[in-house]
């Protein structure tokens, strides 16, 4: 009962020639991974922002607003981040703009920005 030799080692083969195909899928689902995670941040960072926005007096609402919608993010994210915040007629309200990195954040970034906004109505201050 001898077998075959001529399939031998043949898993190993077919296994080495899928590989880069796995690492490229594998890629691709971090790579989708850091853009929502970016999405997520960007929400976030605007949602705090305006809390921030709308509980700060009257003069000091836009800095408070920019230095919250900052305070959360890390390093990698806070780099090329862009936070705006205007108020008007009783409402609040903030912008912030990420870029999204490449594979790693805080080494380059792609030419794609996320933005979040967010708003709520002004606290009464008495």
């Amino acid at each position: 009962m001898r077998r075959r030799a001529g399939d031998r080692g043949q898993v190993s083969v077919e296994f080495l020639g899928m590989t880069p195909l796995i690492v490229l899928t594998l890629v691709l689902v971090w790579q989708c991974v850091l853009a929502g995670y970016t999405y997520t941040l960007a929400g976030n960072a605007a949602d705090e922002a305006v809390r921030a926005g709308t509980a700060a007096a009257p003069g000091e609402r836009q800095g408070a607003c920019e230095q919250a919608g900052l305070k959360h993010l890390s390093a990698a994210w806070r780099g090329n981040a862009t936070v705006s915040c205007a108020t008007g007629g009783g409402y609040v309200q903030a912008d912030v703009s990420l870029k999204v990195p490449v594979l790693f954040p805080g080494s380059i970034d792609f030419p794609v920005t996320v933005h979040g906004h967010a708003g709520a109505v002004e606290e009464a201050k008495d």
